[in-house]
């Protein structure tokens, strides 16, 4: 429960946290303020206390940074899908930045030079996200269905009736979504929306607990004809989505400047920013410098956004994933766009691979995109090949900080470039690109 301000709770904030909350100290102790930025002179109000740190939020900024900015959405103080909408979008990246840095150093012990800080990839800052889950919830005080991310603290859904961050055309209908809920027989026992957009079609994935009635597929079918968006049940795990309407549908996006279609399904994982998964893979390919006599390893390829990109510009590519559906994926879409000189194997990442038929090749270079966790049971595996160069891609800098700290002073590598990726602006998520080259 809350405790009321205390005499004395004004305070300088000093820095941001990694999770973008204001840093203080009070009496010697740290506090985390969420809605403060550094250099703000805050009058603060606990929320929880323990004992190494405590957590406050700011009930009035005394003195406001000049990197302060009006957030564009009214349900910022409370939903927990943004945490910097109140930073100035060029300070987020610096702020961005500056995290990739620290973990670096903290973690990997490695200083960066200027020549090897590559400047952020950028694309929009508003409506960007096109894969979420969102929070559903009949709340019977209410009595009504809330729709949308889960509150800072993380326990209730956000009463929202917008998203800015979310691709427009799910992210302006959150509250007829939560009407269309409300309406439903089975309004208690909805307790989630998957979204997934492509370049020309969006759906949504519908989790439920209890069977539709007649007159709920009803109504998920006329939301269908008046928006276009197809709709996907869930009645159980992710192999049970199916279908509701239209009859058929296709999610796909292009890359590498259109030359390469991608299919997918609306579980599955693809970047979230359109935008920046163009530039990334751009950057990609223009710091891998991939030859046409060479043979590339993709690890964690996923449905081959990275591979089939490689594939254009090189001998062979060998990907390898830890998901059966993901690697039939990477497959059709191999398939579809006529590229025959790759290879899609599955196997178990997240422990070192056992003298697997694929490890044996001669690889020259290395491509991964590990989840949060890293790779550190790939970095043997990698440093034991003849791959001269490793292209990583994180969204983890504590993870990447952590192998590429091993990558370089245990295996001979190099680091020669690294950058933030702006992947999810007005967020504290970090994304990176780095590049490390041996002789």
């Amino acid at each position: 429960m809350r405790s009321q301000p205390q005499a004395g709770d004004l305070v300088r904030i000093t820095g941001l946290s990694h999770d973008g909350r204001g840093v203080c100290h009070v009496n010697g102790k740290t506090v985390f303020v969420h809605g403060a930025l550094p250099d703000e002179l805050v009058q603060l109000r606990f929320l929880k206390r323990q004992r190494k740190f405590d957590e406050a939020e700011a009930i009035s900024i005394d003195a406001p940074s000049t990197e302060r900015v009006t957030p564009r959405c009214e349900h910022f103080d409370f939903c927990g899908g943004c945490a910097l909408q109140h930073l100035a979008i060029d300070r987020q990246r610096h702020f961005k930045q500056q995290q990739l840095l620290e973990n670096l150093r903290r973690i990997g012990h490695l200083q960066i030079e200027s020549g090897q800080l590559a400047e952020p990839l950028l694309a929009e800052d508003w409506g960007y996200r096109r894969k979420a889950r969102l929070s559903v919830r009949y709340v019977h005080k209410k009595q009504r269905v809330l729709v949308g991310f889960r509150e800072r603290k993380g326990k209730f859904v956000a009463d929202c009736q917008r998203c800015h961050i979310l691709h427009p055309a799910i992210g302006e209908r959150l509250h007829e979504l939560a009407e269309l809920i409300q309406a439903m027989s089975i309004r208690e026992h909805v307790p989630q929306l998957e979204v997934a957009c492509g370049d020309d079609s969006c759906a949504l994935i519908v989790r439920h607990l209890k069977p539709l009635q007649s007159d709920d597929v009803a109504l998920w079918g006329e939301f269908h004809a008046r928006t276009g968006i197809a709709i996907y049940l869930q009645p159980k795990g992710p192999d049970s989505i199916t279908l509701l309407a239209p009859r058929q549908h296709e999610l796909a996006y292009r890359i590498d400047d259109d030359q390469l279609r991608m299919r997918f399904q609306p579980g599955d994982f693809v970047q979230v920013n359109a935008g920046i998964n163009q530039r990334m893979i751009a950057q990609a390919m223009a710091w891998l410098a991939p030859q046409a006599h060479e043979n590339v390893l993709d690890l964690f390829c996923g449905l081959g956004n990275f591979s089939l990109p490689l594939a254009r510009r090189v001998k062979q590519v060998t990907g390898v994933e830890g998901s059966q559906d993901m690697v039939q994926r990477a497959r059709h879409n191999a398939s579809d766009n006529q590229l025959h000189n790759t290879g899609f194997h599955l196997a178990d990442l997240s422990q070192p691979p056992q003298d697997l038929p694929w490890q044996r090749q001669h690889f020259d270079a290395v491509l991964l995109d590990p989840p949060r966790s890293g790779a550190a049971a790939c970095l043997d595996m990698i440093a034991a090949s003849a791959a001269s160069r490793v292209l990583y891609v994180s969204c983890q800098p504590a993870s990447l900080a952590r192998d590429l700290g091993v990558l370089v002073r245990e295996h001979g590598f190099r680091l020669e470039r690294i950058g933030i990726m702006d992947m999810f602006p007005h967020t504290a998520h970090v994304e990176t690109m780095a590049l490390l080259r041996r002789d």
